[in-house]
Parts: structure tokens; sequence; C-alpha cells
């Protein structure tokens, strides 16, 4: 038997699917627009409480100043300014002033890597030696139990899941080697200085000895700065152009740059060092230090003023709170941002996979591809939730991505050393506290 549907039956279907359709994309069509607390399940009674510790430190002069961005269900419920950007001519902190995000940068370049593999371009499980020759005949420095060392060849080769998961075996220069490295001109982590391409340096690390053999350790290091270098020789572009028309332009992260405008130079953040009587006080310029524990001599105008040549994967870049929490949406919409797919589900599902297994780590926690990711809350010791994923930066900034929430945190401070404080884990238990749905 037919059934004859009413016409305006039929009309109303057209309207439901048009406005569940406009519904269905709404998610990625989002710009983090602010919004209330209350209207994405937070507190706004509860964030004063953040927004008052995060006050204290800046008045018991802990830290110069800090930005604080909360994005919840792809809106942003809390953003705030504390303190100074430049305690000397009390220049206010802003929300949008730029800070040195160092280490925030590996997730970036880590996703850049993976554009490449959506595109054909190579596998992660290709040996890096393919690509970058310099790298075919690894080898480590062990122990001689002499007082010295002795150069092995490496067990097997470095693979670029090596790179992104931190387990190649290659540290910042700081292993038992350190004088060939240093002979060498490759280590430390500042490279805004630097007067010679990045694939250059990257070039000389090809036949130093590693800290430990491929995949059997997990060594933080020049990982990343290598993976920047492998994206110029595979893309044919410099990373600093790959990275802007492949990332920041599409998600719409203007302000995020290796060096920067000339007209942005007065939003750069000062940086400030912990002091022995416990109040900060201004680092030596940039506040760069090494993995020895040495401040570097280098000016903080580098970054306005210097080569403009080197782009750093591991720890280049500058950004604002909302630029990287732009990045962390897209990530946190399995790849799609702003009406803009950067990377496909599966890809960005990998990512945030811990791909260390039993490597030691850190405590409840695993390593992905770019990310630490959350394995055992319990075990972690404070709130979180099983597949959070994050980072941080060596000018005392941290920031992580919680699926489960579907929540986002950014904190950006510039305090190197940052001693004795606990911001961290007072962020970590504020921003819970003030979750109520």
């Amino acid at each position: 038997m037919t059934v004859n549907k009413p016409k305006h039956w039929i009309v109303c279907c057209l309207i439901a699917f048009v406005v569940y359709g406009w519904n269905a994309s709404s998610l990625y069509a989002q710009t983090l627009t602010k919004v209330t607390p209350e209207s994405v399940g937070l507190s706004s009674e509860r964030l004063e409480r953040l927004t008052a510790t995060l006050e204290d430190y800046v008045a018991e002069q802990r830290i110069a100043g800090s930005v604080a961005i909360v994005a919840r269900k792809g809106k942003i419920a809390y953003l705030e300014a504390f303190g100074m950007r430049d305690l000397e001519s009390t220049s206010p902190m802003a929300i949008d002033s730029i800070f040195r995000i160092a280490s925030q940068t590996k997730a970036l370049t880590s996703a850049c890597i993976m554009i490449l593999q959506e595109r054909g371009q190579l596998l992660i499980s290709d040996p890096l030696a393919k690509y970058m020759p310099e790298f075919a005949n690894g080898t480590v420095a062990v122990d001689n139990g002499r007082g010295g060392y002795d150069v092995v060849s490496a067990r097997r080769a470095i693979t670029i899941r090596d790179l992104l998961t931190h387990t190649s075996g290659i540290s910042y220069g700081n292993g038992l080697a350190v004088e060939e490295w240093r002979d060498a001109d490759v280590i430390g982590w500042y490279f805004a200085n630097r007067d010679e391409p990045i694939r250059e340096t990257i070039h000389r690390m090809g036949s130093l000895p590693a800290t430990a053999h491929p995949g059997e350790s997990w060594v933080y290091g020049f990982n990343t700065d290598i993976l920047g270098a492998l994206i110029e020789v595979i893309s044919g572009r410099s990373f600093d152009v790959f990275l802007r028309e492949e990332i920041l332009e599409p998600l719409g992260m203007s302000d995020t740059h290796f060096y920067l405008p000339e007209e942005k130079k007065d939003r750069l953040v000062t940086v400030y060092s912990s002091s022995d009587n416990g109040t900060v006080e201004r680092a030596p310029a940039p506040g760069y230090m090494d993995n020895s524990g040495i401040f570097g001599t280098i000016g903080q105008g580098q970054y306005v003023d210097g080569p403009r040549t080197s782009f750093s994967g591991g720890a280049g870049l500058l950004s604002t709170a909302t630029d990287y929490a732009k990045f962390l949406q897209m990530m946190l919409n399995t790849g799609e941002f702003n009406g803009t797919r950067v990377l496909s589900r599966t890809t960005v599902n990998s990512m945030v996979t811990s791909h260390t297994g039993n490597l030691d780590f850190r405590a409840g926690q695993g390593f992905g591809l770019g990310f630490s990711v959350m394995q055992n809350p319990a075990v972690f010791g404070l709130p979180a939730s099983t597949g959070e994923f994050g980072w941080g930066g060596a000018y005392h900034s941290t920031y992580w991505a919680d699926p489960k929430e579907e929540m986002i945190v950014v904190y950006l401070t510039q305090l190197i050393p940052a001693r004795n404080i606990d911001d961290f884990g007072k962020l970590r238990t504020l921003v819970h506290q003030a979750i109520i749905d």
C-alpha cells in the first residue's frame, strides 16, 4: 500500500534536514567564541578560585605575569591575563601578549609530519636515513667503565616514529659525548640566534654519538628539530612556510611566528627567573638555559632582530594562549576546526595514543606522536582524564586537552628557571573543581 505524505510533512522534513545539517557542522564552524562558564558546564563562582590563586602568584612576586585560557565544548569559558608583561616598564599583561612557547612547538611540528604521511610522502615507520643519509650509520656513546665512553654502532636504524616519540636515543647533546656535541656547535635548544638554516645544523648531528640505542629509552632531545628539517627535505618548502600554509593560516593562528613582525614586538613578554629569595628577577637575556643549567647570553631581541634563518621545530615558536587553543581545538575535534580539516580522525587518534609501551616515562602517562598521553590518572596523582594529551615549554608554560571533558587548558608564563612554585598543580585542580555538569 502506498502512503501519500502531505506536502507540509515533506517541507518539515526538508527544514529539519537543513537545521540538523547546520547543527552537525556547527561544531567545526566554531571560532572559540567567549561564553558564560555555566553555558558549557563550568561554574563562574568556582573559577574565581582560579583567578584568586593566579593573582596571588603575581602579588607574591613568584611570577611576573601569566595568561590562562579554559575552553569547553568548543567555547572559551575563561580567558584572563595576570600581572605584568614587563615589570621594569610596568607594561601590563594582556590576553593577546606573545610568549616564547618553546617545546609547545613540538606538537605543531609533529602534526606537519602527519600531514605528509596522509599525502603519501612518507611513512612514520620509514628509516630517517631514507631521506637524510647522514643518519645512515648511527652510533651511540656507552659507558666503558673506565671513566670514559666507547662509541658503538646503533643496534638499529632510527625511524621517523622514533623521532615523534622521543625514542631515537638522541638527546639535547648532553650525554656522555657532550664535548663532541659542543665541538660541533650542536647543543642546547635555542636556535633563534643561528645564522644557518636548520637543515645545516641537523646535518652535523648525523655523525655524532647518540645517548641511547633507538627504541630502547625515552630520551628528550633534538628529535623534533630533526623532524622540522625532514619536512623541508620532503616538502621542498622551508619549514616556516610549510607550517604557515598547512596549519597556521588554515586555523587562523595569526599571532604564531618563529620571528616577530616589527609591529608586534611590544607584545613580546619579558623572561624572568625564580630568585633565591623566592621572588622573580629579570632573566639573563633571553632566559635561555642549556641542559647543564647554564644561562646563555643571547639578547631577547633575537626574536625580532635576529637572523630569521633557523626555524626550530623543537622549540622555536612564539604564540598567544588563544592561538594555541585553536590548534588544540582542532586536535580535540579530531582534525577539523572552523570549517577546515587539517588531519583525519584516524591520524589524530594515533597521535594521542601512547606509543611508548613499557618504556620508562612518567607515572601514569605514556607518549604519543608529539604529546604526552594520560593512561592512569590515579597513578598520575592529580585530577585528569584517561586519554588527555598535552605537554609544555621550557619557559614554564603548560597545556592539556581532555577529550572526555571536551576541555582545553593553556597556561603561559615566561619563567626560567622556575623554582619552588606549584602553579601547575593548582591550575589543574582549580580547573577541574569548576566542572559542574
